[in-house]
């Protein structure tokens, strides 16, 4: 419970051992005790108490650690609303947090991404943003701005002293410098957004090419169902798994061919439409049998594509080779193997590592974008920053340069909160779920 009223319902249905008055209990401590109704125990609990403004939420909060379990938490939880506690909105906590001025808008959306973490880099680099790694960055970035803003005000304020000139050349520089800056921040989002969504993979081939026997090699389970019959998969399976701490969202497709089956259809499909949407496309072959028309527009489907050719069966007859005049467009990244005998699957990660550039991306020493809304309000930032270049050429008034200025000032203050919409804030809050 966070709020001004928080002990006071706390004390109606918690009786610790040691009774102490609120004022002198400490905070960051805690009590043992028990959850009450009526003089009947509910649960023997420990209750954390933390004390405004040194809180999460910079309110007094307090924190009942139960021994768990359906029944007595949605028990502790009516209790408490019954005593005069509301059920917090989703991200209440955090919304606090930000509004009291503890966190700013950026570090308040890192939580979600802290707990949405699906490898350890994307929990690394939340974890960065959550201490205000890119706040102080942008802060540093502002700060050189409002440094010339000094000089235009005194032009503007001052038009008898000539200082206009000196200050056309110092802005010059200046959004120069600026915009090498968010450059750099907007081109770190390519490595953001594989760290934060991963790499969307599709696994596309004819039937019983070995599909879904690869995505059981990789995930070393049996995912999907492998069967010597053609058309066992009709619909598309997701999962999840880590290359080199990033996400790698496999999808396994229905078999590609002239299927009869309105079901098989659908499913093959949505396997072209979903090879078109990939960020990676692996087409497998049988190479323990000629090419078919089935193949060939495999081949055709993964043209201009990020795409890896993988020949499988290598442990049976080849009538199949990686030589073959037909892959000479797909040279660098084809890999033979086995998925039956689980060979040649380490050469995957390693093509995938390479083709994405993933022993490139630090999350510990560089500072990475993973957020859309980051990475457009930088990008809006370049874009105002060339025109104010544009406006400066142009010769206008320097009170108009202001004014062009002042939109760079607000779209990377929108990063962190200080000029954001509420419509945008709730916006933002309604993606955090109950208790964060």
């Amino acid at each position: 419970m966070s709020g001004k009223n928080c002990f006071e319902i706390l004390n109606k249905i918690f009786v610790p051992k040691k009774q102490e008055n609120i004022e002198d209990i400490k905070g960051y401590t805690m009590k043992y005790g028990n959850i009450v109704e009526n003089n009947k125990i509910i649960d023997e609990v420990l209750v954390s108490y933390f004390k405004e403004p040194k809180s999460y939420t910079t309110e007094n909060m307090c924190e009942i650690n139960s021994h768990g379990g359906n029944i007595i938490m949605k028990k502790i939880l009516e209790l408490c609303l019954k005593n005069g506690a509301e059920l917090a909105e989703p991200g209440e906590f955090t919304k606090r947090a930000f509004l009291n001025g503890r966190i700013d808008l950026a570090q308040a959306e890192s939580v979600i991404d802290v707990i949405n973490a699906k490898s350890e880099k994307e929990a690394k680099a939340g974890i960065k943003q959550l201490e205000g790694d890119l706040s102080q960055e942008i802060a540093s970035i502002k700060q050189e701005i409002l440094d010339v803003m000094v000089n235009i005000e005194v032009a503007i304020d001052y038009p008898e002293y000539d200082v206009e000139d000196v200050t056309n050349k110092q802005i010059l520089d200046m959004l120069e410098s600026v915009k090498k800056k968010l450059k750099k921040l907007e081109k770190s989002f390519d490595s953001g957004k594989i760290i934060k969504e991963g790499i969307k993979t599709a696994i596309i081939g004819k039937p019983n090419a070995g599909k879904s026997s690869l995505l059981n090699r990789i995930l070393k389970e049996d995912r999907a169902i492998v069967t010597e019959y053609e058309g066992t998969t009709r619909d598309t399976i997701e999962e999840f798994v880590n290359i080199n701490g990033i996400p790698l969202k496999l999808i396994d497709t229905a078999g590609i061919r002239n299927a009869e089956d309105e079901v098989e259809k659908i499913g093959i499909n949505k396997s072209r439409e979903i090879a078109k949407e990939a960020d990676l496309i692996i087409a497998i072959f049988d190479s323990s049998k000629k090419l078919s028309e089935e193949d060939k527009e495999i081949l055709e489907i993964i043209k201009g594509k990020k795409a890896i050719i993988i020949l499988n069966k290598i442990d049976l007859e080849r009538k199949i080779q990686k030589e073959d005049e037909i892959f000479k467009d797909f040279t660098d990244n084809i890999i033979e193997i086995s998925a039956l005998n689980n060979i040649g699957i380490d050469k995957l990660y390693s093509k995938i590592t390479k083709l994405f550039e993933l022993n490139e991306i630090n999350v510990d020493n560089d500072l990475v974008i993973t957020n859309i809304r980051h990475k457009n309000l930088i990008t809006k930032s370049i874009e105002s920053i060339e025109k104010t270049k544009d406006i400066i050429e142009k010769n206008m008034p320097i009170d108009i340069v202001a004014v062009y200025i002042k939109d760079i000032l607000e779209d990377l203050g929108n990063i962190t909160g200080e000029y954001v919409t509420e419509e945008i804030i709730n916006e933002i809050f309604s993606k955090f779920c109950l208790g964060k």
